[in-house]
């Protein structure tokens, strides 16, 4: 059976679909951007500034669900530009401790609200 997870910690979907689904022992967290649910706007600054943010609305979902990133196995990165990669991945690498998740990184077209990068995840209790 499967759970809906929502968080007002994090921003609220700009979408037909939920921040994330839990399934048994597994969280399926959709792709977070670099909104400040707060202000409901895109942080400013530039790609670390946004990847900082991202992960704090990451953490804010799954602790919604009694996760951590720990319990995190794979990532989507996307990015707006694959220029982008150096300073994400920097930022990135603060994340985690011990064992990185496996990991895809693309570039696309576009991002909703013209965001620089957005990230999805994958846990497993």
């Amino acid at each position: 059976m499967k759970k809906v997870i929502a968080t007002k910690a994090a921003p609220a979907a700009i979408g037909p679909y939920s921040q994330a689904i839990e399934v048994g022992n597994m969280l399926f967290a959709s792709g977070q951007i670099p909104i400040n649910p707060a202000t409901s706007e895109i942080v400013e600054g530039g790609i670390k500034e946004q990847t900082t943010q991202v992960f704090s609305n990451i953490k804010a979902v799954l602790e919604e669900a009694g996760y951590a990133f720990d319990n995190i196995v794979k990532t989507t990165v996307f990015l707006a530009d694959m220029s982008l990669f150096a300073d994400m991945n920097a930022v990135y690498a603060t994340q985690f401790s011990g064992a990185f998740p496996a990991r895809s990184a693309v570039a696309v077209k576009e991002l909703p609200k013209r965001a620089l990068v957005e990230i999805e995840v994958i846990a497993i209790k």
